[in-house]
């Protein structure tokens, strides 16, 4: 769907070629971009004169440009130096035995060798020569000759090797250096290493044919195979494109064929490889004629046949196709040249009177463009000669465009002198004439039109020689190379000699289908399509004609004005409101580019020139303003005020394809423009900075608020426009991630429909693709969310699969308003029920969704409850949570009068809900008819159901619900339906109790009963199983049950309570002693020595026994008082005094052991560290719990590393198995287990001595009590004393030492140097990415002594 659009042409003509010289080649310097030409023309004295011209294109000084205002460089003219002058003899006078039935050119082959920076000049006469260009004075050297005379020579791609066609029927491969690899005959008899072989499958024509059928099997065979009376009797040498082999193309010897006496001779190619080995030759083909090229991708050899005359091929008279062949020599293709190549048009006269041309016409050469996407086929007519560009795709070949040679200035036609592809520049084509050389670029670019909704119709046109291929995609998608409608065009008047049949440009009017056709001369015509929009019968299209005529009114017949247009564009008027008046822009060039604008309205035309800074720019698409690029990629819009261009932005560089959006910004319109250049960076530029958008662009397209492209990375993304404005803003900015959708590798876009919400994109093969991307489909159906139609909204979700959801989402509370709306428009039950299902399935809150059902479903009861009633129910059972009891509910609304429809619908309920949960549901609504009627309709066996309910119905009413209910698992519903049904099932109630843990609702049930104490004591059994003594007993109290609360209070400890409800219970004194006994040994078990004291003191009245239980406490104060207060002061040498030695000895056994760990631990610490220092290597390395896994490993023992510690082991079983939770717990107690050895042992040190801390302050505080009393006890225990202060203190001094040591950080050296290597610099971060112990464990604080060591002194005084 693409086509050649031609935008730059540089034309050069040398005026110091004199009126007897004539360019006859180019040959390139990529290095330096300069273009070299040979110029020859015989002397008087019969001699070939050679002249090299160098050709350079120059800037020259900045000049004003009328109509501009500004100043711009400008390329004008090209700078032209001889470099040399070679004299050699013609080929005539060194061969005058030679008949060639034309003049060819003296210089058989020019090339520029860049490795030696070397022109390579071969002439016919066989000469061949070279010109150093790295000397001062270039001089030419005639390094050999060929006496036989060189008809063809052919350089290989890599300029490596030269192969020469000689006059002797000799084939000579040569180097680079000219040593000679191989040499043979033109004509050698046998077919080639490639040689086909006969399997036995008999002869072609009993073979399979494909789909030629038998046809081809019975087709004519030519008798005679000859020559082309238009073949030039010369050689052709074409390489293929990796210089891997070469072909060959000659005429063969006369022969004359049986029964006749004249001899013929036709023409065939050979294939070679570079060694110059014979491969293949090609299958006889009649009327083959001399043109041979090769394409370069290598999968077709491109020549021409003649048809209908003896010796050429069976067809018509007049047939000319262009054939293509395999390496193999078996023809696999071919098209018929364009048949107007032949016939007359108008005053045009397709073959003079002394025309030496058979048809008026001949093919003199083909060629490829670099990349094989253009074929070039040089026409040599009496009236001139023309260039055809022809492009493939879905196997059909495409005549794009045609160069027309410009007359002579006398008037005579023009011709060619060669036809040259640029070697890098693909779509660079070089011609020249005698005098002038002509370069000319063309680009893809794809004419579609750009409308908007809603008379968007996506029309793509596509040129095929005088025939325009239409496809309004809106209504049709016809895959090419067919097409929905096919615009013939007339041939332009205004041609200087040959008719112009392709026009050189088309564009699409922005607002209806117009289409501008443009031809290169000037003349210009407007067509409307009427394309239909919608389905129907009839034409997709009926052109009408609006206006034809020049672009320039003097443009008739004048070359010079009229061979200069290229490109054309509408745009709509600021007064055009009802498309009446058309604006159309055409770009021609002249000195500097001019944009000739022409305003059409009711047929009246008004012309306005105007001049432009710079040639070879390019018109942007746009809407409403004309803008123009410069090659330079500066962007100027028109001001129709003043009459000129202003610049206002500009490109990095320039892009072809470029186009101007407007964006609405804070109220404001907003230019922003987008360009793509050939090397696929994606821009986006104002009025004030640009930046890159995508790298790897590979096309784009502006359309429903979107600029949509596609990359080389095979996806599509969609870009908002109102987005682009704040990334312009903010260049820092990174690109957001937009969203995207894959396409197929290679895929470019043709055109966007936005009302149908489609893209269509095009495959490299050629076939297309329409989808329909998910952002163009959001914004027409938000649209459509705005204007309130929601009929057209659902039907778009439903086509392209969007969620529906998305109805709710846009904008909540207006669809909860227009609910009735959206019933009217959307009044299909099944839809509604679709809808209701996806909301019912979708990401919404479950309170909005049952929100929309509950809407939704109360307008449908309004309206029609039988019509609906599927969606009522659809509303009921999606909802969250699903209200199935009522969807069965309304069921039996409709059961007595609609029993058809109540049937149907239970059918379609079952299928959206789970037959056994309506099964339940029925059941749970004790309606056994409902019951059966979904039982039936459902998968259920009746064997499983029936004998239940017939058991059910035997019952009695309450018990029936019980057991449906329990059934149901609906326990507490269950235990009131049980208590409804008499009190003689009050037993089995408080089973059913215990057995579900109903008691919550059994108390609720028989609260105001005479069963409540019963219910209460059942509940406090329960809590006394689970050990909930406390609760127990608070619920045996209140169930009057004063026993089991006593034991109760008893197990819970509860002392105050049970001896209160003990004595309030008048138990007897020698019980609640013995009671006192039990509760405060059970207290002093769980170190409750005050408690149990207490309890000894008042209710067992036993003072040894409670001065016992607080000095195990060691709360000596208070077993004194108690002893003086009862007067029992022997109870001081018999508990006291003893007891107080015991507490010292384990006071100071903890202080010893407290000392031995603080001494281990410190010199273990110490250890550590130093070794940090010395080996960090092996201390962060040892016993890494990550390498526990490891299971490859090496035979050699090496010492880990701090890499290794922080590196996943590549083991089979570390990366495919998975640590259970019991593995993962083990291994993290392992980690913090302090293990010796371990890189966790130095914070496992830090936290154990930071604990010893504070067990050391908890022993202090013992020893601090226990010392008065020691002081004012006996001798022995004074000293006793003594002694412990001073253990206390020597331990506190000792650890306030360590722990000052240890938690002390040094100043560590900053290594400055940097590591080298990947493994070093890794090492190196996981050092400094450590985090010292120190700061993960707090430094302990030891607390204040509340002992003053001086009452110890006067305690001792």
């Amino acid at each position: 769907m693409r086509n050649l659009s031609l935008y730059r042409t540089v034309q050069h003509t040398l005026n110091t070629v004199s009126a007897a010289e004539s360019v006859s080649a180019v040959t390139f310097d990529l290095d330096q971009d300069v273009l070299y030409v040979a110029c020859e023309r015989l002397t008087e004295d019969g001699e070939v004169q050679v002249k090299v011209w160098r050709v350079e294109e120059k800037e020259e000084d900045s000049v004003n440009v009328a109509g501009t205002g500004v100043e711009e460089e400008v390329v004008e003219d090209v700078s032209v130096s001889l470099v040399i002058t070679f004299n050699s003899p013609s080929y005539l006078v060194s061969n005058p035995w030679s008949s060639s039935g034309e003049s060819p050119h003296e210089l058989v082959s020019f090339k520029f060798l860049p490795d030696s920076r070397t022109l390579a000049l071969i002439m016919r006469q066989g000469d061949i020569a070279t010109a150093s260009l790295e000397d001062e004075i270039v001089a030419v050297d005639v390094v050999g000759s060929v006496e036989a005379g060189i008809m063809s020579a052919s350089w290989s791609p890599d300029d490596s090797l030269l192969v020469l066609a000689t006059g002797d029927d000799k084939l000579i491969l040569m180097t680079s250096t000219f040593d000679v690899v191989s040499e043979t005959t033109l004509h050698p008899a046998d077919f080639g290493e490639d040689a086909p072989i006969n399997v036995g499958w008999g002869s072609k024509q009993t073979q399979f044919h494909g789909s030629l059928g038998k046809a081809a099997a019975q087709a004519p065979k030519p008798s005679v195979i000859g020559s082309s009376p238009d073949d030039d009797t010369l050689p052709r040498i074409s390489w293929r494109g990796d210089g891997a082999f070469f072909s060959v193309s000659v005429l063969s010897r006369p022969e004359a064929p049986e029964g006749s006496d004249k001899p013929l001779r036709h023409r065939k190619f050979r294939v070679y490889s570079h060694a110059g080995i014979l491969q293949s030759t090609s299958e006889p083909t009649p009327g083959l004629e001399h043109v041979l090229f090769w394409r370069p991708s290598g999968n077709w050899i491109v020549s021409t046949q003649r048809y209908g005359f003896e010796g050429g091929g069976v067809g018509r008279e007049g047939r000319h196709d262009l054939v293509l062949f395999e390496r193999n020599g078996l023809r696999r293709g071919e098209f018929e040249i364009q048949t107007a190549l032949a016939k007359p048009s108008g005053n045009q006269v397709g073959k003079s009177e002394t025309s030496d041309k058979k048809w008026g016409y001949r093919v003199k050469e083909v060629g490829w463009s670099s990349d094989s996407n253009i074929l070039s086929i040089w026409v040599e007519k009496d009236a001139g000669d023309i260039v055809q560009l022809w492009t493939t795709g879905n196997y059909h070949w495409y005549l794009k465009h045609e160069i027309t040679a410009p007359p002579t200035p006398e008037g005579q036609p023009g011709r060619f002198t060669s036809v040259t592809w640029h070697p890098e520049n693909a779509s660079n084509l070089v011609l020249t004439t005698t005098t002038q050389v002509i370069q000319r670029t063309y680009a893809w670019e794809t004419y579609a039109s750009r409308s908007k909704p809603p008379g968007d119709s996506g029309s793509v046109a596509v040129l095929d020689g005088a025939s325009i291929l239409l496809t309004p995609f809106r209504s049709q998608n016809v895959p090419p190379p067919m097409s929905a409608y096919q615009l013939t065009v007339p041939q332009s008047p205004f041609a200087p000699v040959l008719p112009q049949s392709v026009p050189v440009h088309l564009s699409f009017s922005q607002k209806r289908d117009v289409l501008a056709i443009l031809w290169e001369s000037g003349y210009l015509e407007l067509t409307d399509l009427q394309t239909r929009l919608g389905p129907g019968k009839g034409k997709i299209m009926d052109p009408q004609r609006l206006w034809s005529g020049g672009v320039v009114e003097s443009n008739e017949n004048n070359y010079e004005v009229s061979g200069r247009f290229h490109q054309v564009t509408q745009w709509i008027s600021e007064r055009d409101n009802e498309g009446g008046v058309l604006q159309i822009a055409v770009l021609g060039s002249s000195a500097t580019d001019v944009v000739n604008i022409l305003t059409i309205e009711e047929g009246n035309v008004k012309r306005l020139d105007v001049n432009l800074p710079e040639r070879n720019g390019r018109l942007l698409h746009s809407d409403h303003t004309l803008s123009w690029q410069s090659p330079k990629g500066q962007v100027y819009d028109y001001d129709s005020s003043s009459g000129i261009f202003v610049p206002v932005s500009d490109f990095p560089e320039f892009c072809f394809e470029s186009e101007r959006v407007s964006v609405i910004v804070e109220g404001n319109v907003t230019p922003i423009y987008v360009g793509l250049s050939n090397s696929n960076q994606l821009y986006i530029a104002n009025d004030q900075r640009h930046r890159v958008l995508a790298s790897n662009v590979n096309s784009f397209f502006v359309a429903s608020g979107f600029l949509i492209y596609t990359t080389t990375a095979h996806t599509s993304q969609y870009a908002p426009l109102v987005e682009l404005h704040p990334l312009l803003e903010a260049l820092e900015s990174p690109v957001p991630e937009w969203e995207s959708r894959r396409v197929e590798r290679g895929s470019r876009i043709v055109t966007v429909v936005p009302s149908t919400m489609s893209l269509v994109l095009q495959m490299p093969r050629g076939n297309l693709e329409t989808i329909h991307p998910r952002p163009l489909v959001m914004r027409i159906v938000r649209q459509d969310f705005d204007r309130r139609e929601y009929a057209k909204a659902f039907s778009a979700c439903r086509r392209h699969r969007i969620d529906l959801n998305v109805f709710v989402e846009h904008n909540r509370p207006a669809f909860l308003q227009d609910i009735s709306l959206f019933v009217d428009q959307v009044n299909d039950a099944d839809h509604i029920n679709l809808f209701l299902t996806n909301i019912g399935q979708g990401p919404l809150p479950d309170n909005v969704v049952s929100q929309v059902c509950d809407s939704i479903r109360v307008e449908l009861e309004k309206r029609d409850l039988k019509k609906y009633v599927n969606s009522i129910l659809t509303a009921h059972v999606v909802k969250r949570p699903p209200d199935h009891e009522s969807a069965l509910a309304t069921l039996l609304r409709l059961r007595e009068n609609e029993p058809q429809l109540v049937e149907d619908a239970v059918k379609y309920i079952i299928f959206l809900v789970d037959a056994e949960k309506l099964f339940d549901t029925a059941l749970g609504m004790y309606d056994f008819s409902l019951v059966l009627l979904i039982a039936q309709h459902s998968q259920k066996d009746p064997r499983e159901y029936l004998p239940f309910l017939r058991e059910l119905r035997a019952l009695d009413k309450y018990y029936q619900r019980f057991r449906i209910d329990d059934h149901l698992k609906r326990y507490e519903k269950a235990l009131k339906n049980l208590s409804l049904a008499g009190s003689e099932r009050f037993d089995e109630a408080m089973a059913y109790v215990e057995k579900h843990q109903l008691y919550d609702a059994a108390l609720s049930i028989w609260r105001d009963t005479d069963k409540y104490e019963t219910v209460l004591s059942l509940y406090g059994d329960w809590l006394f199983e689970r050990r909930e003594f406390r609760d127990a007993a608070f619920v045996y109290r209140k169930a009057k049950h004063a026993q089991k609360a006593m034991l109760a209070h008893e197990r819970a400890l509860d002392w105050q309570e049970l001896f209160e409800l003990a004595v309030l219970e008048g138990v007897s004194e020698g019980d609640i002693s013995a009671t006192a006994y039990r509760v405060a040994e059970d207290l002093s078990s769980k170190k409750r020595y005050q408690d149990s004291a207490r309890v000894l003191l008042d209710y067992a009245k036993d003072v040894r026994e409670a001065v016992i239980s607080l000095v195990q406490g060691h709360s000596f104060s208070e077993a004194r008082r108690i002893i003086t207060l009862n007067s029992k002061l022997e109870l001081l040498e018999d508990v006291i005094y003893p007891a107080a030695l015991e507490s010292r000895a384990q006071i100071a056994e903890e202080i010893g052991e407290m000392k031995e760990q603080l001494r281990k631990q410190v010199q273990r610490l110490r250890e550590l560290r130093v070794k940090k220092i010395e080996e960090p290597d092996a201390f962060y390395g040892t016993e890494d719990a990550e390498l526990h896994d490891v299971d490859v490993m090496t035979d050699v023992s090496m010492a880990p590393t701090a890499f290794t510690r922080y590196t996943v082991a590549p083991s089979t079983a570390s990366r495919t198995s998975k640590r259970s939770s019991r593995s993962k717990r083990k291994m993290e107690r392992k980690v913090g287990s302090g293990r010796k050895g371990t890189v966790d042992e130095e914070e496992y040190l830090l936290r154990s001595i930071a604990k010893l801390v504070g067990r050391f302050n908890a022993t202090r505080n013992e020893g601090t009590h226990l010392l008065p009393h020691l002081f004012q006890f006996t001798e022995e225990h004074k000293a006793e004393g003594i002694e412990l202060q001073r253990e206390l203190n020597d331990l506190e001094e000792e650890l306030k030492a360590a722990v000052d040591e240890i938690w002390t950080k040094k100043p560590e050296d900053v290594e400055t140097t940097t590591a080298e290597g990947w493994a070093a610099r890794m090492q190196e971060y996981e050092k400094q990415r450590r985090i010292d112990p120190l700061e993960k464990v707090q430094k302990p604080n030891l607390g204040p002594n509340e002992w003053n060591p001086k009452i110890a002194v006067l305690s001792i005084n």
